[in-house]
């Protein structure tokens, strides 16, 4: 079975003293597989990991992971006594200094920048990865299954197209063998004959069409992550395509060989999305 390289997957779940942690990841067109993550704060340890999981799995694409926490956004609160007492000294030295007699009220500590803050609760990488993976592995085979689902729609597509090129090809084998006789009776002369048949012989272009057609259903037979032998397949039919059409002397052939091109055309821009 081939796959597609788009796709969509995710996962979310309450996690105990971590909070609600959901997992997506979206895929799309890439020459080679490539990732890119966007995680939470204290997470970004974590890169090295998830990509060899995407990389276990997936061959081809660009994957977009993106993980959220959901969680309180504080658990207590942090006195940062150090810098009060810096404060208390400074703040006594000025009072003594000035003779202030207004005393230093609680109230009013606490309101000083950086005294008092909120602990937030920021998971560590490696202490939330037991949990994490799990949801990881979820989001991965969604993603998968989706890619799964369009590939087998794709491959359906690509079959039907590659029939369509079989017919026109065996039309053309057909007229050039009755069109060749039929200009080979007109001509007299032994050379002007053999010109013709250097010039307009596609007898060669039309076994190689043959070869890569049969090739090409082959590899979609085959499955798996085929989608660069499947667009280098495309390159050379076109290739013989393209050579079809210049060498035609008909307008039968030359019609067929302008359908063919479209057809592998549409072809090439469908291989594109195959893993």
């Amino acid at each position: 079975m081939i796959s597609s390289m788009t796709g969509f997957g995710s996962c979310e779940a309450e996690v105990e003293s971590i909070g609600r942690i959901s997992v997506e990841l979206r895929c799309t067109n890439h020459k080679f597989l490539e990732s890119v993550f966007h995680l939470p704060d204290g997470m970004l340890s974590l890169e090295d990991k998830i990509k060899k999981e995407i990389e276990a799995r997936i061959r081809r694409g660009r994957v977009f992971c993106s993980v959220n926490i959901k969680g309180d956004e504080a658990q207590g609160i942090f006195v940062n006594r150090r810098l009060l007492k810096n404060y208390l000294r400074e703040l006594n030295g000025v009072k003594n200094e000035f003779k202030i007699k207004d005393g230093l009220t609680l109230d009013s500590l606490i309101r000083l920048p950086g005294v008092l803050s909120l602990k937030e609760n920021k998971p560590q990488g490696l202490h939330i990865w037991e949990r994490l993976l799990p949801l990881i592995k979820l989001a991965l085979a969604e993603l998968i299954k989706t890619r799964a689902k369009e590939g087998k729609a794709l491959a359906g597509l690509l079959k039907e197209r590659n029939g369509l090129l079989k017919k026109d090809l065996m039309v053309i084998k057909q007229r050039f063998a009755v069109a060749s006789k039929s200009r080979l009776r007109k001509i007299e002369a032994e050379e002007e004959r053999l010109a013709f048949l250097k010039s307009a012989d596609i007898s060669e272009e039309l076994d190689r069409l043959n070869f890569h057609i049969r090739n090409f259903q082959q590899r979609i037979a085959k499955g798996g992550p085929v989608g660069k032998e499947l667009d280098f397949i495309t390159q050379e039919m076109q290739r013989e395509a393209n050579t079809l059409a210049a060498k035609s002397f008909d307008l039968i052939i030359s019609g067929c060989a302008v359908q063919m091109k479209s057809q592998i055309e549409k072809i090439r821009e469908q291989v594109q999305n195959i893993e």
